[in-house]
This record gives C-alpha cells, structure tokens and sequence, in this order.
C-alpha cells in the first residue's frame, strides 16, 4: 500500500476555495449584524443617536404655597427672581476678563465669584453656568440694555420662596436651599436630582414631596461640543407643575399674639387645641429670618447663625427640654387620686422644711410654711414638703415613673416637623447604668416635685395639660390641616384627629384634678398674674432650678374655659421662660395676655391694657 500526496499544482486551489468560503462567512455575519443593527435594534441605537445630540433643561417647579388656617393670605409664596447664565465658550478669550467684570458690577457679586464658577477649563464650554441666583428685575434690565457689549450672558427664571412673615414663624415653616450630595443619596430614588431646591427644616422640610411639584423639561439639539444646532427648534417637552398648597393649623393671630407676649425672652409658647392636637402657635424665641438663605451669600448667613450664642435655629417648643419644676404636681395628683396612695382629704403639715438625710430640704414658701394642706390646698400653693412626702412614703418611684409615662412624658409626640426630641423620664434602673449609683428615696423626693433628671419639652407639657381636659386622651399634635390644589384651591386632604395615647384612669379623677387646677388660679400661686375677668383659666404654676441663685425657669401651663364642656371652645397654653433671661416669672403672666388676647378678642396690646401689666413691660415692649 502506498501514500499519496497531494502535487503542489493543487494546494493553491484548495487554498482558494477556503478563502472564497471564509469571505462569504464572513459577508454573511456582517449582513447579519447589519441587519440586527438597522431593523432589529434600530429604534435602540436611534434612540441613543439622539440622546447624544439633545441636552434636557430643567424648568424648575414653582412650590406649593402655604397658608394659616384662615386662609386668607400666604404665609409663604413664591416671587419673580432670575439666575443670571454665562456660556463660557460663546466669550472671545480676550474679553473674558471684561465681561466677567462687566456682569459683577451689573449684579452686584465680585468677579472673583464668577471666576471661581468658571475656571480657565470651563473656557470652550457651550453649556450655561448659573453665576447668581435671585437677581432682581433691575439688574436683568441691565444687563439687556448692554446685551451687545456682553457676549454669552444669558438669564433665566428662578421663582424663589418669599417668607412673608419673619418672626416666629420661621422655626415652624423652616428653609429651603441646594440639595446637598448627602441629601442626594437618600432621596434619589424619589425623583430628586442635582441642582434640586429641597425643604431644610421645618414644615418646607416634612412636607417637600407636596410642595416641591414636578419640573418640566425643555430639550435643545447640540453638537458634541454642547453648541446649539442652528436651524433646529428648541421644544418643550414637559411643562412644569406647581406644588400642592398646604394650610397649617396655625392662627396667625394667636401666633403674633403669641409672640409679642413671650417677647424677646429666651424661651417657648405652645397653644394647643386638646381636641383635636392641632397647634394654633408655637413659638420659639430667639428666631431667624428664613428669607436669609434665598441670597447668593446664604451660606455665610447659615454659618453666622451656627456661631450665635443664643441658638436662634433651634426651635426650643419642641428641640429644648426643661425640669418640668411644679407643674409636675398635676401628675402627682392624678397619681395620688387614681392608686388612693394618701386621702386627697387628709392634710399634712408644712412647717417650711423636713428633714431628711443628711441635709434639709426647704419648701419654696420656707418660714413660717403653709401649714396644714389636703391635696387641693397643695397643689393651689405649690407645696413641696406635701408632694415630697406622699411621693417618697406613697406612692413611690415606680409609680410615678408609671404616670409620667402615661402623661407621654420621655416619648417623642409624633410632631409632623423634624428634629422633636423627647425628653427624659429617669428610672432607678437607669441611674445605676448611668452613674453606677443606687435610686435613693432624695431622688423620689426631686422627681415628685419635677426637679432632678426629668427633662420635657414645652409641647409635651402642653400635652400633659390636653390629657386631662379630654378625660385620659392625647391627639397627636400637628401643624398641616389641609391639601390643596393649586389651581382650583379644592381640598385634596383633611388631615383628621389621631389619637396618639389613651389612658384608663377614671374620668372622675381627671375631674378632681381640673378643680384642683383651677384652685390654682382662684386661691394660690396664679392668683395674682392670673387675675382674668374675660375667661376662667386652670393651670399651674412652676419654678425650675438651673443651680442659679438669681433665676430660674419659669413655666405655666393651662387650659380655659375652665367651665365649658365644649371641647371646640378649649385651648391649652403652654409657656416656659428659659433662666437665661433676667428673672421675672414671666410665664404666667404672658399666658394671662394670650388668654385675655384670645377670649377677649383682643391685641397685644389692648390686653396688656386691660390687664393692667403696662408697668411690667419694658420700654421697647412699651414703644411696641
């Protein structure tokens, strides 16, 4: 058997059928691929096509505005303003420097700015850069005026938020400002981009995804540089929507009212419907201006009010917490009422100080003391010695751990503006981690008559007094009362009474304790301040310590009519004056303004008048 070989006449032959086949393979994948790309996949690869040539423009959204419950006039809306725009690249190089000194004097913001927002790199840059926000009308007159002197200057408008009222409002309606990266991480997911205004703080901040609206988009045909296609229009292809209106629960009368009477003393005011926990004002003093952070420097005005001493950003209704000092004793009597800890008839003598310990505990009254006192006698004068003994010997810690816990104190109230803190409610469990110490019967003793660790905030307090006029039952406080629709104004939502707590301890105990209450005002420590003919007011007076000889916090907390069973009529005050200021038991006497205000139907100043406290005020309160 013999081999044979293939002669080399035939190789190249075989070799050229190879190749014949090999290119007709490969003919055939690219007509494949070509017919993949062109009808199979061509509206994808159109679609991408044109995304390189289109750049999309945000029409950013006006916000919804905002309004009190009267719905007479915003206190919050939206103003004409303009972002003035350079495009770097539509400048000569050698004018650059001329134009950019040219716009900064026009505006009114330093060259140096622009220059920061437009480095040497952003030079042959088609796309606009935005080089001051809230420029006003004036200004983009101008600038239109001198349009031919200033080559790839443009403007555009930029509605921004317009604060109506500066004072107290500011901590409840809060900021707007530039979504931070930070921000952008949480929140993109829910639609929120770069360059987004986003609520801060406040209502602006709880409620943002109401009132920011929806951007529109405006789309531009460019060329790879980002240079407008000429000959191509540009179109529109969604139009903005307007953010939902919203209506709080605040009276803006009552808020002034409010205001003026608190005055400028470090401190809070919470006026409170029990009925429904809707908020009718809450101040917090010092405050700030909001419309601050609209201006092109709002970052050096944030800074400034970080740095001040007094806190103005800190909206001390409900981000401060106090002693609760005596108006603890409404607690103590619903406590001692409900476990039958001691007879609320049965006296026990106040000689102005006990003993105990080593050290001797003084009441507030000292020498000669009050006496022999039941119950109502001592909450009307504030009697500490009685409070001590029946907290320390009847009723004991846990038990009154139990009620002020009941009262909602050391949780959050569910407040729909961030930043609620919820105060402090202390245990003996927790002072033995804390402090590796054990729960003494001196340490009952403070927390009986709200010293020591128990810390609240003025809105708890104001909830604590709503819970005994509604028989055991606490509404969530909230400041939105309704949606609305921007355009037509109809009702999208009513936000309804939630009940955030309610207790089981018999009606008739909350009703011995308002009589109490009341006693506190007809015959004890309210008397005086209190003396008000136009409503019947129960409450109660309370001096915290801070370790000042010369000053202490003073709180009153109340509620009137004290005689209606109409739960619509009622309103529940709440007001505590810090230490910080000089002292002057002020508390009680502006929540006599603001009851005399409201139920008299009266101002500021014509209740001060008919109270007769001109002399108590200070010369600029006077002027005012």
């Amino acid at each position: 058997m013999s081999l044979k070989f293939p002669t080399g006449e035939e190789r190249p032959a075989e070799r050229i059928v190879f190749l014949q086949i090999l290119y007709i393979i490969i003919f055939i994948l690219y007509a494949i691929k070509l017919f993949s790309m062109q009808i199979i996949s061509g509206n994808l690869y159109r679609s991408k096509a044109a995304n390189i040539t289109q750049r999309v423009s945000i029409i950013p959204a006006q916000r919804g505005e905002i309004f009190d419950r009267n719905i007479n006039q915003p206190i919050v809306l939206n103003i004409d303003s303009f972002a003035v725009q350079i495009t770097p690249a539509e400048i000569p190089k050698e004018s650059m420097p001329t134009v950019f000194q040219n716009v900064a004097d026009i505006i009114g913001i330093s060259k140096k700015t622009i220059d920061t927002k437009i480095p040497p790199q952003y030079y042959k840059m088609y796309q606009p850069v935005d080089i001051a926000i809230n420029v006003p009308f004036q200004s983009i007159a101008k600038l239109a005026e001198r349009k031919n002197e200033l080559p790839g200057v443009s403007w555009r408008s930029n509605p921004i938020r317009n604060y109506v009222d500066t004072g107290s409002l500011a901590h409840i309606i809060g900021y707007v400002g530039d979504i931070t990266k930070d921000e952008l991480k949480l929140l993109y997911n829910k639609g929120y981009q770069a360059g987004d205004i986003i609520g801060k703080a406040g209502i602006e901040k709880q409620y943002d995804e109401l009132l920011r609206g929806k951007n529109g988009r405006e789309i531009k045909i460019v060329d790879v540089r980002g240079k407008k296609v000429s000959g191509l229009d540009n179109t529109i292809k969604e139009s903005p929507e307007m953010g939902k209106n919203l209506v709080l629960t605040i009276d803006r009368s009552m808020q002034t009212l409010a205001e003026k009477a608190l005055g400028e003393r470090m401190g809070a005011v919470v006026i409170l419907k029990p009925s429904t926990g809707e908020i009718l004002a809450m101040v917090s003093y010092p405050w700030y201006d909001p419309n601050l952070f609209n201006k092109n420097d709002a970052s050096v005005a944030y800074q400034q009010l970080l740095e001040d001493p007094k806190k103005p950003l800190l909206n001390r209704a409900i981000q401060s917490s106090y002693p609760p000092a005596s108006t603890f004793k409404i607690i103590m009597s619903t406590a001692i009422l409900n476990e039958k800890a001691y007879p609320p008839e049965k006296t026990i003598e106040c000689k102005g100080e006990i003993s105990y310990g080593n050290r001797v505990w003084k009441c507030w009254i000292h020498k000669p003391g009050h006496g022999y006192l039941n119950l109502q006698q001592a909450l009307a004068q504030s009697c500490d010695i009685y409070f001590w003994v029946t907290g320390r010997d009847y009723l004991g810690v846990e038990r009154i751990v139990n009620y002020a816990k009941d009262f909602g104190y050391g949780e959050l109230t569910d407040v729909d503006i961030p930043g609620e803190i919820p105060g402090f409610v202390p245990t003996p469990q927790w002072k033995d981690r804390r402090f590796h110490e054990k729960w003494l019967a001196g340490d009952t003793m403070n927390m009986s008559i709200g010293q020591g660790y128990t810390l609240v905030t003025p809105l708890q307090m104001a909830n604590m007094v709503a819970m005994v006029v509604n028989n055991g039952t606490i509404y969530q406080p909230h400041l939105l009362k309704e949606i609305r629709d921007p355009v037509s104004g109809a009702i999208i939502k009513t936000i309804r009474p939630t009940v955030l707590h309610q207790s089981d301890i018999d009606k008739e105990i909350f009703q011995t304790v308002r009589n109490n209450m009341r006693s506190v005002i007809t015959e004890g420590t309210a008397r005086f301040p209190m003396n008000i003919k136009s409503v019947q007011v129960a409450g109660k007076t309370g001096t915290g310590e801070v370790g000042l000889s010369d000053r202490w916090h003073s709180w009153f907390a109340a509620y009137a009519p004290y005689n209606s069973d109409n739960p619509d009529e009622q309103i529940v005050v709440s007001v505590i004056v810090e230490a910080s200021n000089t002292w002057e038991w002020w508390a009680p006497y502006a929540s006599a303004i603001i009851f005399q205000g409201i139920f008299a139907q009266q101002t500021y100043e014509d209740a001060v008048k008919t109270l007769g406290l001109q002399y108590l005020m200070s010369p600029r309160e006077r002027r005012e």
